[in-house]
């Protein structure tokens, strides 16, 4: 492989991870062909991209798009693929489906809502939310009080209530 296609391989890398706020790298070591074939196929009805990388190139790639970072660039031995994702925990989720059937993919480290984990933390990555989901939760724990309030007054204490201003309402008239 010559300077161009290097830096043509560098480039595209780039783009992905420009493109892509999530990224895992995995060790995909030791699949069988049908395997491979099955993980690329749920990763593309999952939206996932998988690329078998150069673990230089990839490291060179990290720092051209400024997301180099030491825990990420040690994790960057061996065999490596990475997964692109837009979700967050969708690969996380893939890899424990997965396993279910295979001791592999192995997830060696991932960028996560700009957040570095290292190691195969399955469990915990299948938990990150993402910060729609966050947002989500926060609307509904403050939509929660007015609820509650609404079907009470709705419901046979809000009939109740009503009496009780009413009755208020008739002595002050």
């Amino acid at each position: 492989m010559n300077r161009e296609e290097k830096a043509q391989i560098i480039d595209s890398l780039t783009g992905k991870l420009q493109e892509y706020p999530h990224f895992y790298i995995t060790d995909t070591s030791g699949l069988n062909a049908e395997q491979t074939s099955k993980l690329r196929r749920a990763c593309f009805e999952k939206e996932i991209q998988l690329v078998v990388v150069k673990n230089t190139l990839f490291a060179k790639a990290l720092e051209k798009a400024e997301k180099a970072d030491q825990e990420i660039a040690g994790v960057l031995k061996g065999s490596s693929a990475v997964m692109f994702t837009q979700v967050g925990n969708a690969p996380a989720k893939l890899i424990k489906e997965f396993r279910k059937s295979s001791e592999k993919p192995l997830i060696k480290g991932a960028f996560v809502e700009e957040c570095v984990y290292v190691g195969d933390l399955v469990d915990e990555l299948v938990n990150v939310k993402s910060r729609d989901e966050l947002l989500g939760d926060i609307v509904a724990l403050l939509q929660s009080p007015a609820k509650n309030v609404i079907s009470a007054l709705q419901g046979s204490a809000g009939n109740k209530v009503a009496g009780l201003v009413k009755a208020l309402e008739e002595r002050g008239a």
